[in-house]
């Protein structure tokens, strides 16, 4: 596991005040939030035995600890499946494949009243539409940088380009993080998360190992030629593709975001599409 485990156990229990476990807060503390002898007193197990957990030393962790743990740390729904997947590594880790099936292209292509793209493994951008190539300028791209973390934290452009830059970074780092725990011996994403440490912030982050799904949302943009956009997205897993994601981008016709894109659509010259990443 490569110590993740006990680098997410503790990051999950510094976020807890021992007075809202109901715990008593007296005395200098050299660690914030919860003190391991805490959480195990918390969760009915010896602090040993908890210790070692955090230390990565114990196996065949049952049911009904992992679900005290979890309990204790208030972890959700998905941070409760990732600390799942940290104790119980999945047996096929071999890198997941990247490939659209050209029905999917087909699909991309009918969606052309909305921007739309599919993201496959580690947040690479395998394919879009037209209107995405217009909004994001996939193609300008080359292959090996089209990549969702990279462009938002390797791209100048990017803090520029999303008004809510900080909220999109740390959405890109969160679905990062709970691909990581998926997939712990990709042998792509390592070189991935060296690259992306480069950046300060991607660093800092990445430390604080949080995890969500990326599954709806909105994006903010201030387009260099388009002016300000305000999307809502959502995120629809493919199925037979469990690691493909279209994401699609929406805006209500009425609104000056949906106004734009009738724009662009009428601006495009019949029977013309922008290509599709290879």
């Amino acid at each position: 596991m490569n110590g993740d485990l006990g680098r997410f156990l503790r990051s999950r229990r510094a976020r807890i005040r021992p007075e809202d476990a109901g715990l008593p807060a007296y005395g200098r503390r050299r660690v914030s939030g919860l003190r391991r002898e805490e959480v195990a007193l918390l969760a009915g197990m010896s602090a040993e035995y908890y210790i070692r957990l955090e230390q990565e030393r114990v196996g065949n962790v049952s049911d009904e600890v992992l679900d005290a743990v979890a309990r204790v740390l208030r972890l959700d729904g998905t941070e409760r499946a990732h600390l799942r997947r940290l104790l119980r590594p999945p047996g096929d880790r071999r890198a997941p494949l990247a490939h659209v099936r050209p029905g999917v292209r087909m699909l991309l292509d009918a969606a052309d009243s909305v921007p739309a793209c599919v993201m496959g493994p580690r947040m690479d951008v395998l394919a879009w539409n037209a209107l995405a190539e217009r909004i994001n300028g996939f193609s300008a791209v080359p292959p090996g940088e089209r990549n969702l973390a990279r462009l938002t934290f390797l791209t100048p452009a990017a803090r520029s380009l999303y008004r809510d830059w900080a909220a999109v970074a740390a959405e890109a780092i969160s679905y990062l993080r709970l691909y990581a725990g998926r997939h712990p011996d990709d042998p792509l994403l390592g070189p991935l998360v060296a690259d992306l440490s480069a950046d300060p912030d991607f660093a800092r982050l990445w430390e604080e190992h949080q995890v969500a799904e990326k599954t709806f949302g909105v994006k903010l943009l201030h387009h260099p030629e388009l002016g300000d956009l305000d999307f809502a997205y959502e995120t629809l897993a493919l199925p037979g593709d469990p690691e493909l994601l279209v994401v699609m981008y929406t805006a209500d016709p009425a609104s000056p975001t949906g106004r734009v894109l009738a724009r662009l659509r009428e601006a495009r010259e019949p029977g013309v599409q922008e290509a599709a990443a290879g």
